[in-house]
């Protein structure tokens, strides 16, 4: 794990909300960047590392999903918090479109369009989560109330084991 003084938009997000933050490299094959791997490479617990999914429901309105690592998002709950009757995630090829990221580097931080932002409560089990900076093979460290307040997340349960 290596810290740099790397500057993405959501690093900026962070500097204007004045968000202690730390942002790690790390150096991970683009055939494999998930939590887990990420994880793994940055030698942390894989449910520290959280990962940002986009669904959407069954109206059309798109949602940001933040769960961890070793995680996978439970639909039925998010759609339950949501509001919605369903949700299913978005596929891979409307991503970037809709987010402004590739897979594997989507953060809400500075996100193309503002979306509802859903984090699961584990995110409270840590002093610091990491999550993408908006690039691959860069994490953002920094405290979970402070990702809750910049993303303005509803904190809820909405993950189950892998």
């Amino acid at each position: 794990m290596w810290r740099v003084r790397a500057r993405t938009n959501a690093t900026r997000v962070l500097d204007r909300m004045e968000v202690d933050y730390t942002v790690v490299e790390y150096d991970l094959s683009m055939e494999n960047f998930s939590a887990e791997a990420v994880a793994n490479e940055l030698g942390l617990p894989a449910g520290q590392v959280f990962k940002t999914l986009c669904a959407r429901s069954n109206t059309g309105a798109c949602i940001f999903a933040v769960v961890p690592g070793g995680s996978e998002l439970d639909l039925k709950k998010l759609a339950r918090v949501a509001g919605f009757k369903k949700v299913e995630l978005v596929a891979v090829r409307d991503v970037d479109q809709l987010t402004g990221y590739q897979r594997g580097s989507v953060t809400v931080m500075a996100a193309k369009k503002r979306f509802p932002v859903f984090v699961d409560d584990s995110v409270h089990a840590w002093g610091t989560i990491a999550v993408s900076a908006g690039l691959k093979g860069l994490q953002v460290m920094l405290s979970p109330d402070d990702y809750v307040r910049v993303t303005g997340a509803t904190v809820a349960a909405i993950a189950r084991p892998h």
